[in-house]
């Protein structure tokens, strides 16, 4: 193993014991950094010489199935990776800034399923949390910023479902983020016309109990959810807002009704 592959492992591995969300390279004039996301907040890991950082991302790239000799556009791509015996999951993303590339990695452990005795709330949230999974039709949108817990909150919540009522959990992610072979999980494609609207068309006709919609990054995402939850379905989703209030607003500039959004 050469150095380039020495030091990309050695990141990786850093990351997923520190239970990092996200891996930051940022491109300097003289030198790039490399950061961590953890619970959250942006934290140091290392500051790597231009030359030999570049070599990094682009050992990167070429694995996840990128265009190396490509630059000057963002370009998105994936790749399974084994950390210390666990499957993860690794999504890349790049953008290109004055100083070179960008590239961030998002890990996605795929065997952790978090339960939601185990998401560090006090027991009365875990009650009012598992209370929700008596209702019957609905969407339950969970909001926060990047690195919160929203995405562990959720597919804890949809594990709990699944072991307490075998519930049927159909979910539509773009991507799906992690895997469970306990849901069957729709990938948006739209090359192949899987969009969000005729997947959710789709899921409806398969005898759902509960459709999980990705984030809601768009109008198109928000009315899709919303009008999962007014079919007599439990919809679950995510959104990215600082707060209930900022979530209610958030909704409403997507184009839904106030009158449909009530606040937990």
């Amino acid at each position: 193993m050469n150095e380039v592959e020495s030091r990309s492992e050695e990141i990786l591995k850093t990351a997923f014991e520190m239970n990092a969300s996200d891996i930051h390279f940022v491109p300097r004039k003289d030198d790039t950094l490399i950061e961590l996301r953890v619970n959250h907040h942006l934290y140091e890991l290392d500051i790597l010489p231009k030359e030999f950082a570049d070599r990094i991302i682009s050992h990167f790239k070429f694995r996840a199935g990128m265009d190396i000799g490509d630059k000057r556009r963002p370009q998105d791509g994936a790749l399974d990776v084994v950390i210390q015996g666990h499957p993860v999951n690794l999504r890349f993303s790049t953008l290109p800034t004055k100083y070179n590339e960008s590239l961030v990695i998002r890990l996605l452990p795929q065997a952790m399923h978090t339960q939601v005795s185990d998401l560090s709330i006090f027991s009365d949230s875990t009650a009012k949390l598992l209370s929700f999974l008596n209702v019957e039709n609905g969407l339950i949108l969970f909001s926060g910023p990047t690195g919160s817990g929203k995405t562990s909150t959720m597919y804890a919540m949809l594990n709990a479902a699944k072991r307490r009522f075998n519930s049927r959990i159909v979910t539509l992610e773009d991507p799906v983020e992690k895997r469970n072979e306990g849901f069957l999980q729709m990938e948006v494609n739209e090359k192949a016309n899987l969009t969000y609207d005729t997947g959710f068309k789709a899921i409806l006709r398969h005898d759902p109990d509960i459709v999980m919609v990705g984030e809601i990054r768009d109008s198109e995402t928000a009315k899709i959810a919303i009008r999962a939850s007014l079919t007599g379905h439990l919809v679950f989703s995510t959104i990215h807002a600082s707060d209930s209030i900022r979530t209610v607003q958030r909704l409403m500039e997507l184009g839904v009704p106030r009158f449909d959004l009530k606040e937990t």
